[in-house]
């Protein structure tokens, strides 16, 4: 039984899955940013077994990659995996190998595929399996001796090899190949490309505890620097992992320093990929003119973390007009650095997503007065067709290409996801065999491959397959500069379906963003809201997302309802009707700003009636986080009646903000003369009553005492008081 191997190209999208993704563009609205202090975690994808529950596999792998000189033995080993329910009988394997080398790479292709038909094989070697364990696995070696006359007088070439054992009625068959080197000295130039990448990210940028465990001495992060250290590879990094350490500032983690520290350290050619490794061709299928990236990761770094250092006494001397302790934000440019030497203008579409088209358009973008370079697989050109061997540096027309080599970068790819030695060396020498031929049919061109895009791998993997790769018989490391200065051979690129979903969800991104961003102008800085958005839409576009498109589907649905909650975030409070009585007041509104920024807008007031004066545009800052007053003057005109104002949030640069209100006001405005009149009247009355009240009295006051007066009789004559005499002195 021979292992089910990936597809050679990537195959059309379900309809269900598209159906799914179309029914989620179209059912909410809009994607929303994540606050620079609350980033999206990533779905965790769930462990899967090394081969489906419920089968078995057989595996034969040769030692050393397959490569057996003269005079040295050959030896195998055979991994039979169990993931069913029951254990396996013990059996006894044979190996068996051709004395007539396979002609071609398509030759060798239908043989790793289990097409056995035509090739001649004979027995060189026995092995005893031993019963395997539900749930299990059982390695077993086997060795053909280096005087063996099945390895005698054997020419360079490339060899199948075989191993079989019989399951009840059933033969299980296992295929790899035996690869005797050429003695030949020409070296031909090879680059290595690995990505320096993480998972699918629904978030901007990794956060400060994502990033703590990538760069922990056992993450994954700190396992691709492992698996490069030392060796000519060229990168191809993220920029979305630098800067998110970067924008941390004095707060990110110190593993992320020091692993930053070190990317940055080491020798390695390298370019960057999109941000988020978004995917360019989805872009360009979308409309863009080119591919896009961060607007502005302002929102993402927090003032405190950027205050200069204090410096040690003596103190400098101030500079005028210079705050010292004022934050010192590293620009875009400078937080997306991937390190020295970077090449600009290189692009990384998923593998077998560009054809003639995107290829062409890509093309079309300079940098830096420098054409850009596209990579793609072998196997969609022209020239690459059957798996025949393509040299690295291709033009398509106008557009300037690097091409890796399909088959070879697959079986590396699968040989850095592997931890056991014994499955990994079925696809190194996978990968051996591809480069035997290939090394071969270059025509003295170098050569391109890479290790795919897998995040979960370890640094022994990783290095294991790096070490095949530049360890392969005359092979020489160059440099992405050396490849894109080689020889150039001119290609076709095979046209390529678009893909209506990734193209669908990245329309809608980027139309939403663009609302957003009219949306941002109420803010003093808009990159708070634009910055975000364009990071998150950038890394839901990452490649990593292919993978799983249920998850994928799932997040572009909860970013854009987050959306729908940001731009519902700013509205008016409804109001219910108001009765004005008076000619001039203040009508009282609300606005609701759930932003943790202050807003500016102006309220635009419309009245339906003329018997109502408004001050029609009211500017105002709402606060964050809050619901704001904003009075608006209004004068009545003289009548009665109902008049319905129209009520309109707009920013500063007249965007409508939130949906219009209406409310109804009761005019009254009469009731004030007429009130006012009233009034007087009564006031007056009673003033007059008083006065009128108060001289009737005093006048009835004055009669009374007249008529007194003249009734009354004279007065009689009081008598003088008698006088006594005064008593005379008697001395």
């Amino acid at each position: 039984m021979t292992p089910r191997r990936p597809a050679r190209r990537r195959a059309p999208r379900a309809a269900a899955v598209l159906a799914a993704l179309l029914f989620a563009l179209t059912a909410v609205v809009l994607p929303a940013p994540a606050f620079a202090d609350t980033p999206s975690p990533s779905p965790t994808p769930t462990p899967t077994p090394p081969i489906p529950v419920g089968t078995t596999a057989f595996t034969l792998a040769p030692i050393s990659n397959g490569l057996v000189v003269s005079g040295e033995p050959l030896t195998v080993s055979l991994t039979l995996q169990n993931e069913t329910d029951a254990a396996t009988a013990p059996a006894s394997a044979t190996v068996s190998l051709g004395r007539t080398p396979l002609p071609d790479r398509a030759a060798l292709a239908a043989w790793l595929d289990g097409d056995t038909s035509g090739v001649q094989t004979q027995a060189v070697a026995t092995a005893s399996i031993g019963a395997v364990a539900p749930r299990g696995q059982e390695v077993t070696p086997a060795r053909v001796a280096a005087d063996d006359p099945a390895l005698a007088g054997l020419p360079p070439g490339v060899y199948p090899l075989q191993a079989s054992y019989e399951a009840g009625a059933e033969k299980v068959v296992a295929t790899s190949a035996m690869i005797v080197p050429p003695s030949s000295d020409r070296e031909i130039g090879i680059g290595v490309l690995v990505p320096i990448t993480v998972g699918p990210l629904t978030g901007g940028l990794l956060g400060a505890d994502q990033l703590a465990a990538l760069t922990a001495p056992d993450g994954d992060l700190t396992a691709q620097l492992d698996g490069i250290d030392d060796t000519s590879t060229i990168l191809a990094v993220d920029p979305a992992i630098p800067a998110a350490i970067r924008v941390l500032g004095t707060a990110a983690p110190a593993s992320a320093l020091a692993w930053l520290e070190r990317l940055e350290a080491l020798p390695n050619s390298r370019f960057a990929l999109q941000f988020g490794d978004a995917d360019v061709v989805a872009q360009l299928e979308a409309g863009l003119p080119r591919p896009v990236g961060p607007s502005s990761l302002t929102a993402y770094m927090n003032p405190a973390d950027f205050v200069p250092e204090t410096e040690p006494t003596p103190a400098p001397t101030p500079t005028e007009g210079v705050d010292p302790d004022a934050p010192v934000f590293p620009d875009l440019a400078t937080l997306l650095d991937v390190g020295p030497g970077t090449r600009t203008g290189v692009y990384w579409p998923a593998a077998g997503s560009a054809g003639s088209a995107s290829v062409a358009e890509l093309g079309e973008i300079r940098i830096d007065g420098r054409s850009s370079l596209t990579l793609i697989p072998s196997d969609t050109t022209s020239a690459g067709a059957d798996h025949a061997t393509v040299p690295a540096h291709g033009r398509a027309g106008d557009a300037d290409v690097l091409v890796y080599d399909a088959d070879v970068s697959r079986a590396l790819t699968e040989a850095a996801g592997l931890e056991e030695t014994s499955l990994r060396g079925a696809a190194l020498t996978e990968a051996t065999a591809y480069l035997a031929f290939a090394t071969g049919e270059t025509g003295g061109a170098p050569l391109l491959v890479t290790l795919g895009r897998e995040v979960e791998r370890s640094r022994v993997a990783l290095g294991a397959t790096i070490g095949t790769a530049l360890g392969a018989p005359n092979v020489v490391p160059l440099t992405l500069g050396g490849l894109a200065n080689s020889a150039v051979s001119e290609l076709t690129v095979d046209d390529s379906p678009p893909e209506e979903a990734r193209a669908a969800a990245a329309s809608a991104l980027f139309e939403e963003e663009a609302e957003l961003s009219r949306f941002a102008t109420i803010l003093d800085d808009t990159r708070l809201i634009t910055g975000p958005e364009r990071a998150e839409i950038l890394q839901l576009l990452g490649i990593a997302w292919r993978a799983d498109d249920v998850a994928w589907t799932a997040g572009i649905v909860e970013h854009r309802t987050g959306t729908r909650t940001t731009l519902d975030s700013v509205g008016l409070v409804p109001t219910s009707e108001i009765d004005l009585y008076g000619s001039n007041a203040g009508l009282r509104f609300f606005v609701r700003n759930d932003l943790p920024y202050p807003v500016n807008l102006v309220l635009y007031v419309t009245p339906d009636d003329l018997r109502l004066d408004v001050q029609r545009a009211n500017p105002m800052v709402a606060q964050p986080s809050s619901n704001s007053r904003v009075e608006v003057p209004v004068q009545a005109r003289v009548g009665n009646g109902e008049v319905t104002l129209d009520l309109q949030l707009r920013s500063r640069a007249s965007v409508a903000i939130g949906g219009s209100e209406s409310v109804d006001v009761n005019v009254r405005a009469e009731w004030e003369t007429f009130g006012i009149a009233a009034l007087a009247v009564v006031v007056g009355g009673l003033l007059l009553l008083g006065i009128v009240r108060t001289a009737l009295r005093l006048r009835a006051r004055r009669r009374g005492t007249d008529a007194a007066a003249d009734e009354a009789p004279e007065p009689e004559a009081e008598p003088e008081p008698r006088r006594e005499p005064e008593p005379k002195d008697t001395e």
